[in-house]
């Protein structure tokens, strides 16, 4: 026996080549999946329960794999629905499903696999010695747990074998590993575990496993020994170098991955190029071990606003550092005298781009860049606190000299107003693993009938 997994993309929304997903429908699968989201663009979809993706695009894509679904006949599973993965999230991807079956005239099974937490079961967890911190990860308790706007833990391939069992034709999966919504059905099928984990893994960015990225789609087949990989457009290849590097890819490990319930150990497994563009790999191990699901949380620190300012003369543009970090005391101090602030009520931080923004003291690089651009991020407890700090900075960003006996500067600002609300920040508040009594302990599935005929709760 062999199970066939079609990847259209690593994520709903970013995009794939429909010459390359015919291709893979004429080539035929036993399922369709896709990611849907991360935490790559850092807390704010997590806090929020919104998703950064467009609505539009997210539709038009889901509609091309719905009616893909429907000339094959297998089922079509999202993970990490609407970037984020928390409940609101894929209630939101859910609506999108039953706009288009209705637009489609398609009757549908519809699954939500449902990884929201709420606090007070992650607090009797943490009370019974269930929840372990990652490294590095911040320090919890039961008031900063009911403190975070969202929860979520990170299903495996058992919740979504759940889901599939219920012979749904669309599961919506919260918050899931990557590679969860690919093994789940080769495991289930009995097709060696270390390949089903270590095909999934290749497979969950799409096309990023081959010569041509952007074209998305690939093919993963999946079988009693090793699984083969190819991808759909035919300008694609997969390589030997280009699959076995994709082990490094957001992992820690080169040749370990972590998953709910055990490892994926790589150490032994071989590749090898069938072809030009498909690769087999055999070798791989599966390590079973406690049950365990990470947990991811964020949580509110405050509002914010941002200014933004250009230095080019060279002067200050070589002494940017020593300018910024003057600003920032000069303007802590303002902020605390004039209008009454304590250091607790707010922060004030400048990010030179162009010199140590990504990086900060982190930095190692030096070069002499033609302009630096100031970013001044200051945050407090609401956002007319943190405008009004703003107000105050904003003539020193734009005219602030490096030294006292100096003719005072004029800086660009590159818009005006040179002041952006950005509203309500949040931080990742998370990192930790869960034991579970069962997989399905910190999970729920909720079942539907939609399309042409009425919704059935």
């Amino acid at each position: 026996m062999t199970t066939t997994v079609l990847v259209p993309s690593g994520v709903l929304g970013l995009g794939f080549s429909q010459a390359a997903l015919e291709r893979g429908i004429a080539q035929g699968c036993d399922v369709i999946a896709i990611d849907g989201g991360s935490t790559d663009s850092g807390p704010h979809s997590l806090g929020t329960g919104l998703s950064k993706y467009s609505r539009a695009v997210c539709k038009a894509e889901w509609c091309a794999l719905m009616q893909a679904r429907a000339k094959l006949g297998v089922p079509l599973i999202i993970g990490t629905a609407g970037t984020s993965g928390t409940d609101s999230t894929v209630d939101w991807m859910y609506e999108i499903t039953c706009e288009l079956a209705a637009e489609l005239a398609q009757t549908l099974h519809v699954a939500r696999l449902y990884s929201g937490q709420d606090a007070g079961f992650v607090i009797s967890k943490l009370a019974a010695g269930q929840v372990t911190p990652l490294s590095p990860a911040p320090e919890i308790d039961a008031e900063r747990l009911r403190a975070m706007t969202n929860i979520v833990a990170l299903a495996g391939a058992e919740q979504v074998q759940a889901a599939l069992e219920t012979g749904a034709d669309i599961i919506i999966a919260g918050r899931t590993t990557d590679t969860a919504i690919i093994a789940a059905l080769p495991l289930a099928r009995g097709e060696h575990p270390g390949a089903c984990w270590h095909g999934a893994k290749i497979a969950e960015c799409g096309a990023l496993c081959s010569t041509h990225p952007g074209t998305g789609v690939i093919r993963v087949t999946f079988d009693e020994s090793g699984f083969e990989v190819e991808p759909m457009a035919p300008e694609a290849a997969c390589t030997s170098h280009s699959v076995s590097a994709h082990m490094l890819y957001e992992n820690s490990d080169p040749f370990r991955l972590y998953e709910p319930g055990g490892y994926l150990d790589v150490s032994a497994a071989r590749y090898k190029a069938l072809n030009g563009r498909r690769v087999r790999v055999e070798g791989s191990d599966w390590v079973s071990g406690r049950y365990t699901v990470k947990l991811e949380g964020a949580r509110l620190v405050g509002y914010q606003t941002m200014l933004l300012a250009i230095l080019r003369e060279g002067h200050y543009v070589a002494n940017a550092q020593t300018w910024a970090d003057k600003l920032v005391s000069v303007l802590s101090a303002r902020a605390a005298e004039q209008i009454g602030l304590a250091t607790g009520d707010f922060s004030i931080e400048l990010r030179l781009i162009g010199v140590s923004a990504a990086m900060g003291a982190l930095e190692t690089r030096e070069s002499q860049p033609a302009e630096v651009g100031a970013l001044c991020l200051i945050t407090a407890r609401d956002q007319a606190m943190a405008d009004e700090i703003g107000r105050l900075a904003n003539p020193f960003l734009l005219h602030m000299p490096l030294t006292e006996d100096e003719p005072l500067p004029t800086f660009a600002f590159p818009y005006s107003p040179a002041q952006t609300s950005r509203g309500a920040v949040y931080e990742f508040a998370l990192n930790h693993v869960m034991g579970l009594d069962t997989p399905m302990e910190a999970f729920r599935l909720e079942l539907s009938e939609v399309g042409t005929r009425a919704d059935v709760a």
